[in-house]
């Protein structure tokens, strides 16, 4: 890469962690563990279910009479429903699981959707799937439908997906792999786990915190994805260098898909390891405890 400035990486980081401190925000609490961030407005809309929010001096909680994860599940399914009557939220009929942190155990389940709106983290998984070729490294990519809510005709990652209540990453990634590219499950098991991104990101819809498990899947040359669903219209195989292009100067890409594509450049030696800033571009790509 002959412009080593990494200026055109760092502006990805720098607007998936644009919320420097959730000062402004209250925390929401299940039991006994803090599990996301409620934004004023929210708060305000919680206060009208007294018999399943208590307002407490450190922030918003379920009420405690609520102590199994189904009852739990239930009360946050009502009041995903009436925030989503409310404009608050868009409901996506895919359930979460709702940890106290990155790992450790479910608390509750509750839709994708509101996972925003109370900032808990949501965990989803991505693969570059690449080709090594004579002139050089490839990536296929795929470019979502134009009617897509986020990010629509933008650059995607060949596979993507939140990972839903009761499936791992890893059994995630084959039903996704099946789902949007038709590669097959003995195929898609030769991802290999390379490692997270994750972001802080205050959005329209609220708080994004998301992790991201990033796969690595070389596909040999005869193998050619094919859309299985609507979310991507087609496939392309293009040129790594092209693709680095593309995140440093344009934009193109998916807002989250430029940091799992930044941490691929950076693991193939395509962002030299030794050019200036690119430990605390590295450093950057994961933010979420």
């Amino acid at each position: 890469m002959p412009d080593q400035s990494l200026a055109g990486f760092e502006r990805h980081v720098a607007a998936c962690n644009n919320i420097a401190s959730p000062a402004t925000l209250l925390r929401f609490r299940i039991g006994e563990e803090q599990v996301g961030w409620v934004g004023a407005e929210t708060a305000r809309a919680l206060a009208f279910y007294p018999r399943d929010v208590h307002f407490e001096p450190q922030g918003v909680a379920l009420a405690g009479k609520l102590r199994a994860p189904g009852a739990r599940s239930e009360a946050l399914a009502l009041l995903a429903r009436g925030l989503a009557a409310r404009g608050h939220l868009t409901l996506r009929h895919e359930l979460f699981d709702v940890r106290p942190g990155t790992e450790g155990p479910v608390l509750a389940r509750l839709d994708r959707g509101a996972l925003p709106v109370f900032g808990i983290i949501a965990h989803g998984v991505h693969v570059n799937g690449f080709v090594r070729r004579p002139d050089g490294l490839h990536l296929w990519v795929g470019w979502r439908s134009r009617t897509k809510a986020v990010a629509p005709g933008q650059i995607d990652n060949i596979v993507a997906g939140g990972v839903p209540s009761g499936l791992s990453p890893a059994e995630t990634l084959v039903k996704e792999a099946a789902e949007e590219a038709s590669i097959p499950p003995e195929l898609a098991a030769l991802a290999r786990p390379v490692g997270r991104v994750s972001y802080v990101m205050a959005a329209p819809e609220g708080l994004r915190r998301d992790v991201l498990h990033c796969h690595d899947l070389e596909l040999p040359e005869s193998f050619v994805p094919r859309p299985h669903d609507d979310e991507v219209e087609r496939f392309e195989l293009r040129p790594a260098a092209w693709l680095l292009e593309e995140v440093r100067d344009r934009n193109r890409v998916k807002f989250n898909v430029n940091l799992v594509l930044i941490d691929f450049f950076l693991r193939h030696g395509l962002i030299e390891a030794g050019a200036p800033g690119a430990e605390a571009l590295r450093a950057g790509l994961d933010q979420v405890a």
